[in-house]
């Protein structure tokens, strides 16, 4: 049961990221999004089978070492955006500043147990809802395609560098999951603990609580 409201919470929290992404977007003057219908709660617009489903379950039951997955990823037109300078970078940090804000609002769930009487089963759901969050969050902007922080980082560099990572963040999208896989094998076996014992002091910072 534990297992199935975990894969459930992640499923969820990557669904409410790319809805963030559409719906900035749609607030800069880019209407794709909306107009493909993907400002929709219904989260069978969102799932993709392999990155939403499969792959967090098999990564989650077979102890890999990394929760990831992702959903379809929201379309949006760079162009049509308002603020042509801000724009890429503010819809891109969208999706891991939803998930920050759900990480705060079920901290404060915590922290507050003892005032609202919250049951201790309902304090773990709501600490790996915290913990998933922050996860998302911060792994979506490590800065190498296609994650958030690529857009975020392109969009703060000087011009000279900026045009040397598009060139570098085009040719990574031109293998598209086979450099999505690559970066997630090299990842878990050389990146994974420091992350994780990031990720985890960010937890107790937001919780007050190293685990339930």
């Amino acid at each position: 049961m534990e297992q199935i409201v975990i894969i459930l919470a992640l499923i969820i929290s990557i669904i409410l990221h790319e809805m963030a992404h559409g719906y900035a977007a749609n607030a800069l003057g880019d209407p794709t999004a909306r107009l493909q219908g993907r400002l929709s709660p219904n989260p069978l617009v969102h799932i993709d089978p392999l990155g939403s489903v499969i792959l967090p379950a098999i990564l989650f039951l077979t102890n890999a070492g990394i929760l990831f997955g992702w959903a379809k990823p929201v379309p949006y037109n760079p162009y049509n955006l308002k603020n042509q300078r801000w724009g890429e970078a503010l819809v891109a940090a969208a999706g891991p500043a939803t998930n920050l804000l759900l990480a705060l609002i079920f901290s404060m769930f915590i922290r507050l147990s003892d005032v609202l009487s919250i049951p201790s089963e309902y304090l773990q759901i709501f600490w790996y809802i915290v913990y998933i969050n922050i996860l998302l969050a911060l792994f979506n902007m490590i800065p190498i395609p296609p994650l958030d922080g690529s857009k975020i980082l392109s969009s703060v560099l000087p011009y000279s560098a900026q045009m040397a990572y598009r060139r570098f963040t085009a040719v990574m999208e031109q293998y598209g999951l086979l450099a999505m896989f690559a970066f997630i094998f090299i990842f878990i076996y050389f990146f994974s603990d420091p992350f994780f014992y990031f990720v985890s002091n960010v937890v107790a910072l937001f919780t007050g609580v190293r685990g339930i």
